[in-house]
């Protein structure tokens, strides 16, 4: 039967009332300490939400210029199970155009207690941030996706370690695609928590410069190796976990016929899979275009794990509002 008591939660005071716009503002103490609290409210998740709201009253706003799945409708539900509410702001505020972003931001902190933004430009979060006294946590941006990071070290863990006392320091993820936000998150992540990480892709799709210079340099002092490679048959080698997102991200349709061109031979298949470690886990952060960048065989054979991810992208970031809030 699952426990009631929470586990502990000590580093909560540095976390509460904090923004989160990526990955790296987290330290590997608080990024496990979300972990654990979000494996903790999956395992009682029945029981908690029947007996436990906490955040009653608590509102959070949320911001979208992008349409979303899995974002809207797990930070939704997660405030709900919470005891709170939310409220949806699409593209109907016309987000810089109507009114300035300052603006907003201002005025949204006179009435919510947390903000949710999923945005084209990284600047738009950053500003949200600085004009207002709410909290903001980047629910997607141009750079990074760190809620999606969380989710997905929380699956690694679930499936690869101890989700009560995860430890990935032995472990190697493969990234095979596009160095877009959410590898960039990843990569930061893998760094953070000692995790070994190859990104394969063609020359000029790395991940962003700064941030892939920072983790090499984390991850020699965490006793992870960051790499980058254009082979992804010889980056798979040895790992653990293979993870893939689509080649042409929201925003970038018009590059759709040259990046699908350029991402030949990068597509997450059979043959790729048996190069990894026997049983590697098979991640994708969805929505998938099936036989483009992963086959279907692969994305709903035994080896993935692209609906744990999903799910837990609930549980991740129910953990981050709990411990904000």
């Amino acid at each position: 039967m699952a426990t009631q008591t929470p586990p502990s939660i000590t580093g909560t005071d540095e976390i509460r009332g904090r923004s989160l716009l990526g990955i790296t503002e987290l330290t590997k103490d608080e990024i496990l300490l979300i972990l654990r609290h979000a494996h903790w409210l999956k395992v009682n998740r029945n029981s908690h939400r029947a007996s436990d709201r906490p955040f009653v009253g608590k509102t959070l706003a949320l911001i979208f210029e992008k349409p979303s799945l899995r974002t809207r409708v797990t930070f939704e539900v997660a405030i709900t199970e919470l005891g709170g509410s939310s409220i949806y702001l699409g593209q109907d505020i016309q987000l810089g155009k109507r009114e300035t972003v300052p603006d907003i931001a201002a005025n949204l902190s006179r009435w919510v207690d947390c903000v949710a933004a999923r945005t084209f430009a990284h600047s738009t979060v950053e500003q949200l941030k600085e004009f207002g006294t709410a909290p903001v946590i980047n629910a997607l941006s141009d750079l990074e996706h760190p809620c999606q990071a969380l989710a997905d070290l929380q699956t690694i863990g679930e499936h690869l370690s101890d989700p009560t006392n995860p430890n990935f320091e032995s472990l190697k993820l493969v990234f095979v695609g596009d160095g877009n936000n959410v590898a960039n998150s990843l990569i930061a992540a893998a760094a953070r928590v000692g995790m070994s990480f190859t990104l394969a892709c063609p020359p000029g799709y790395e991940p962003n410069a700064d941030i892939l210079r920072a983790a090499e340099s984390l991850g020699t002092a965490n006793g992870a190796q960051i790499t980058v490679s254009n082979d992804p048959l010889d980056a798979v080698q040895g790992a653990d976990a293979i993870y893939t997102d689509v080649w042409t991200s929201m925003g970038q349709e018009e590059e759709a016929e040259a990046r699908i061109k350029a991402f030949a031979g990068f597509q997450i298949n059979s043959t790729l899979v048996a190069a990894a470690k026997p049983g590697a886990i098979v991640m994708h952060c969805l929505p998938a275009h099936r036989e483009e960048e992963i086959t279907s065989e692969v994305l709903d054979g035994p080896q993935s794990v692209v609906l744990d991810e999903a799910e837990n992208r609930l549980h991740a970031q129910k953990a981050l509002l709990a411990l904000i809030l």
